[in-house]
């Protein structure tokens, strides 16, 4: 966050320093008020870009075995630009890598989630899919794992089968 924003005024400084440059060799012939303006404009411009390049970004330094499975879409009063192109706000990646299952339930997963955000903290949770009944649960304090792999106590929440997260969960790597 800290090198966008520098990045950001250094973006508006050059542009102020270019339009200096080019109305001294015109002579002074620009008003001036339009120095800050294509400041501002610089300025804007290098925000929108960090905006809608974030995902990009974090997508490409994400490690091996991560893969992304759904990724959300805003739009913001604030932001009028975004009501033409909505920019990926947060995502869910699976880490295909951190799968463990139990050979006497290899339908059932245990699979890290990984929660990324544009300005939040970057989460990661351990999530339990049953890949035949199309079900995740929360591994919560009360779950409990047998020894024989059976899991008791889970509260299980249907999902379609089209969930992508599910299928991401539940791909064999």
């Amino acid at each position: 966050m800290l090198f966008e924003l520098i990045g950001t005024f250094v973006a508006g400084g050059v542009a102020a320093l270019a339009f200096w440059a080019l109305n001294r060799t015109l002579g002074g012939r620009l008003p001036s008020w339009l120095m800050p303006v294509s400041a501002g404009a610089a300025m804007l411009a290098a925000t929108i870009s960090s905006e809608y390049n974030w995902f990009d970004r974090t997508k490409a330094t994400m490690p091996d075995g991560m893969v992304v499975a759904q990724s959300i879409e805003d739009t913001a009063f604030y932001r009028p630009w975004t009501y033409a192109k909505p920019f990926v706000s947060r995502f869910v990646a699976v880490d295909q890598a951190s799968i463990r299952s139990h050979a006497d339930h290899p339908d059932q997963r245990i699979v890290d989630l990984v929660f990324y955000g544009r300005w939040t903290r970057t989460a990661k949770v351990p999530m339990l899919f049953d890949c035949a009944n199309a079900k995740r649960a929360d591994i919560v304090d009360g779950v409990d794992f047998k020894a024989d792999g059976s899991v008791e106590n889970a509260d299980w929440r249907d999902l379609p089968a089209d969930d992508p997260i599910l299928i991401a969960a539940c791909e064999e790597v």
